[in-house]
This record gives structure tokens, sequence and C-alpha cells, in this order.
């Protein structure tokens, strides 16, 4: 009984262990800018087509990456499925990822939504990577799957 206790609490060490190691991790990988992920933009509004600017008053950290929403309802879907609406690639442009697999900016206003997930890109100075993102979607997106892989291992 006392080796089956110890095993438990043993499991139970390891477990909040990883856990900080990935939190730590993605706070080290993910973009994020004055504590904040997405410029402070809305996660879950990106699904209506319009993505919003959240709002501290709704502020919510998952696995170490906090969020802002725009309204408690948004908030609360977040919630209800964390993973499903975060950003691809931590949140850096998604065809430099593919391309180079370097962490670069993005305007959180120019996005995609591929298979139910959001994906951002650089769009200043006359260069949006959206459009060749477009040219090459599904090569780009295996690149920057593997890319990011690495960056996840670090």
């Amino acid at each position: 009984m006392k080796r089956f206790i110890v095993f438990i609490l043993l499991s139970i060490g390891i477990h909040y262990v990883s856990d900080a190691q990935e939190d730590a991790l993605r706070l080290k990988q993910f973009n994020i800018e004055n504590g904040i992920a997405l410029k402070g933009y809305d996660p879950v509004s990106y699904y209506s087509g319009k993505p919003l600017k959240g709002n501290r008053a709704y502020m919510f950290t998952y696995k170490s990456i906090t969020y802002l929403f725009s309204s408690q309802q948004n908030l609360e879907k977040f919630k209800s499925n964390p993973a499903g609406y975060e950003p691809m690639y931590g949140g850096w442009c998604a065809y430099a990822m593919g391309k180079s697999g370097e962490k670069v900016e993005v305007d959180p206003e120019t996005f995609k939504i591929v298979q139910g997930k959001v994906y951002l890109f650089y769009n200043f100075y006359f260069n949006n990577t959206l459009t060749d993102w477009n040219k090459n979607e599904a090569e780009l997106n295996k690149k920057a799957m593997l890319n990011w892989n690495q960056y996840l291992s670090k």
C-alpha cells in the first residue's frame, strides 16, 4: 500500500512539473506583447468574421498565455474549448513559419480560418503574406507545422 501511495504522489508531481515546463515553453515561444496574446484581440471573435479588440474586464489565462475577450459570452466560449480557439503557430505569421521557420509579427486583422483554426499573417508596408500563403497553402502549412513543433521542443 505504501508503494502505491508513493507511486501516486510521484505521478502527480511529475504531471505538475511537466505542466510547468510546457507553460514556460509556451510563454517563451508564443507571440505575446505586454503579457497579452493576439495583440489584445479576442480569439473567439475571429469566427464571426471580424476580429475585435478584447477588454481587460474579460481576461483569461490558458496554460500561461493570457487572452482578452470582447464579451463575457466569448470568454465562456473560449473556456469551453481553449485549445480550439488558440491561433496556429503561437500567433506568429503562418506564411513566415512555413517559408523560413521564422517568428514574424502579424497584423491581427489579417487572418484566415482553415479547418476551424485561425492563421495570422504579416500585412505591413504593402506586403500581405496571406496572398503568398494562398498560392501554396498545403505545402506551407505542412512546413509551418514542422517548424512550429521544433520551437515547442526547445
